[in-house]
């Protein structure tokens, strides 16, 4: 008899999920129906009305909500997006900033306060880039067209400048002087193709990051795994199940990334490349490790930023997140 219970989840298209999606990696009990989407408009669509039972999540927009009171999901450590943002920073060529500490007392353009790029961003602008929170007034607004509007209920600290723009888009004000910088985890249209009036603030940003983890020991965790709360509590053990079915899935990528006996990832070197920046980033840990312990740094620095910024209602750790059956495993 079948007994599965039906899930739907949607995430991105990611190699390291995939074959959960094509049902290749099955979690115990459960029968999934995939939804694969871009990540804004899974994000959207799960932050505002909880259209399915299991999603992908921006890592700020679900650390706002389980700082609020009764939230309406829970979750597991499972990091599938994980990207450095010294890249996002972009000005004007012909622009008077240089040097990221010349942001102080500038106008800075983001398109949400809760965007988890944009968190980590602030973050190492206020403790290492020589501008802090209140020193910059910050404005919201669609990258590339104007009505952009903010996801999450936030609790803004006193003395941060904080305006929204309808009207216009960050890239229109950018080059017109409006504001002296932009954020944006995507780059900005007119950048990708070929304006030569807007440019990176960091060019070098592969080796300042690296400079970043090995000064701070953070690789910024982006997108994370959420479940309905309703859902959750009447099975449980899905936790647990989801989790390792993540692990399954993500290990059989691993395994593609990392063979050499046919290349199935069309990179040079890929595999060697692979296991060397792994074994740097992550030490003896593997090469994509999910749960706390092995993201603890990270999660702590970026829920201490969740707080100086007021992304989270009341100051979280890292414990708080995720469902407890999620954190630990049966081990014969």
């Amino acid at each position: 008899m079948h007994n599965d219970i039906h899930l739907t989840m949607a995430t991105w298209d990611y190699d390291h999920v995939r074959d959960i999606a094509s049902g290749q990696v099955k979690a115990k009990g459960i029968e999934i129906t995939h939804l694969q989407m871009e990540v804004e408009e899974i994000f959207y669509r799960f932050a505002k009305s909880f259209e399915w039972d299991v999603s992908e999540l921006s890592f700020a927009k679900y650390c706002s909500i389980m700082s609020q009171d009764n939230p309406p999901i829970t979750g597991i450590p499972v990091f599938i997006s994980r990207v450095f943002r010294h890249s996002a920073f972009y000005i004007r060529s012909d622009g008077s900033i240089k040097d990221s500490s010349d942001l102080k007392g500038k106008r800075v353009g983001i398109p949400e306060w809760s965007q988890t790029a944009t968190v980590y961003a602030r973050g190492w602008l206020h403790h290492q880039g020589g501008a802090r929170l209140d020193e910059v007034e910050w404005v919201q607004a669609g990258v590339n067209k104007p009505g952009r509007v903010e996801m999450a209920n936030l609790n803004l600290p006193d003395g941060v400048s904080y305006t929204q723009v309808q009207d216009k888009s960050l890239v229109d004000m950018l080059l017109a002087g409006e504001i002296d910088c932009m954020i944006s985890a995507h780059p900005p249209h007119e950048f990708e193709t070929g304006n030569p009036a807007i440019t990176r603030l960091v060019p070098d940003f592969r080796a300042v990051e690296e400079a970043y983890f090995k000064e701070t020991g953070i690789y910024p965790i982006m997108h994370t795994v959420a479940i309905k709360r309703d859902v959750y509590e009447e099975y449980p053990w899905i936790a647990r199940n989801l989790m390792t079915a993540f692990e399954e899935a993500r290990d059989r990528s691993v395994a593609r990334l990392t063979g050499v006996t046919a290349s199935q990832i069309p990179v040079p070197w890929g595999y060697v490349n692979a296991e060397r920046t792994a074994e740097m980033v992550f030490g003896n840990k593997g090469v994509w490790p999910y749960g706390i312990e092995s993201s603890r740094a990270t999660i702590e620095a970026f829920l201490q930023y969740c707080d100086e910024q007021g992304v989270t209602h009341r100051k979280l750790t890292p414990e708080d997140l995720y469902a407890p059956e999620a954190m630990s495993e049966f081990v014969i």
